[in-house]
């Protein structure tokens, strides 16, 4: 289903969800209230236009809406990829369920990307700040684009919160569902050919974090073991090196840890967190160097299936204390920006 096609749209969102419009609900309200929304192409990608359920008004606002029918959704970089293919704009990101971003943070990342970056990330916000768990994973997994971050060259970025030029994306053919799987590794390989890639802190979004420990746990193996996986495939590495990696698994754990420790520092609350969250790290950072290890040695497994629950129902793996304050919290973040 589109709606007009004759919009020159300068940035295509790819919305996924595995079931109903209600699971992107929150996320399409932050849309709306872009600053730009007549600059944006809406893609959603569903099982079928019949389940998705949603009433066409909603998206007058915006330059362009698409819908895009994959049947039951297995693996998140897959859907994704199926929705960068329908985009028509020249830059293409991708909204999780999950993010919510400020209003102006698709007009930053179109702004951007006039220049020559292959990618620009967004800033991250932790939206749930009331759990210890939360700042974990907010930790492990966005750290380095957090609040203190400054605008710049770089050699990634905040993996499914970040903005491409889409003709590039599409150069990988089907190698697409692996690389929007596992964005690390896609920021490696634009950064080995050359492209640049740039931090955008004017591009804001509010980013709902796993908040119970043994979701945050599991999340971490089977992310790992993607990672790992698609890594050593798309990198064609031979058997050798990935048993040296399988083997490295402690130190990489080790080196993770003291990573994250400098950018808790970093933000300026150590004090605050360390005391805290320190137990949890630990437990997160040592399944994410067994998911390496198995990723590496065994592959990736059911892992992208495994996953899909993380990343698109991600308020199933957050307390019921953060599910009932996340409006609150969303909308504090997004007042203070």
């Amino acid at each position: 289903m589109n709606r007009n096609d004759s919009c020159a749209a300068q940035m295509s969102v790819v919305l996924v969800t595995p079931d109903s419009y209600e699971n992107i609900r929150k996320t399409m309200e932050h849309l709306r209230a872009q600053t730009v929304p007549d600059q944006l192409e809406i893609v959603i990608v569903a099982p079928s236009l019949r389940a998705l359920n949603f009433n066409i008004s909603e998206f007058t606002l915006f330059g362009r809406v698409r819908v895009v029918e994959v049947g039951e959704i297995k693996s998140t970089g897959k859907a994704v990829a199926s929705g960068v293919r329908e985009a028509s704009a020249p830059v293409v990101t991708y909204a999780e369920e999950h993010a919510h971003p400020d209003p102006g943070w698709a007009e930053a990342l179109i702004k951007a990307h006039r220049q020559s970056w292959a990618a620009v990330g967004a800033m991250i916000i932790n939206a749930n700040p009331g759990n210890t768990i939360s700042w974990a994973n907010y930790f492990t997994d966005f750290g380095p684009f957090g609040e203190h971050a400054k605008a710049g060259e770089t050699s990634h970025l905040a993996w499914h919160n970040t903005a491409y030029k889409r003709g590039l994306l599409l150069e990988y053919g089907l190698e697409l569902d692996a690389m929007l799987e596992t964005e690390g590794v896609l920021h490696m390989d634009l950064h080995a050919k050359g492209y640049r890639l740039y931090l955008e802190p004017a591009a804001k979004t509010n980013h709902v974090n796993i908040s119970l420990l043994s979701s945050y746990r599991t999340a971490q193996f089977y992310g790992a073991r993607m990672f790992a996986a698609n890594r050593a495939w798309l990198g064609k590495w031979s058997i050798y090196r990935r048993l040296f990696y399988s083997c490295a698994m402690p130190l990489i754990s080790l080196i993770r840890l003291k990573r994250v420790l400098r950018l808790i520092v970093g933000s300026g609350r150590a004090h605050e967190l360390i005391p805290q969250i320190l137990p949890a790290l630990i437990i997160g950072l040592i399944a994410d160097g067994f998911g390496q290890l198995t990723g590496y040695a065994f592959g990736a497994g059911a892992a992208a299936q495994r996953i899909v629950s993380f990343q698109l129902n991600r308020y199933q793996h957050i307390t019921e204390q953060d599910r009932a304050s996340r409006a609150v919290v969303a909308s504090a973040a997004w007042n203070a920006s």
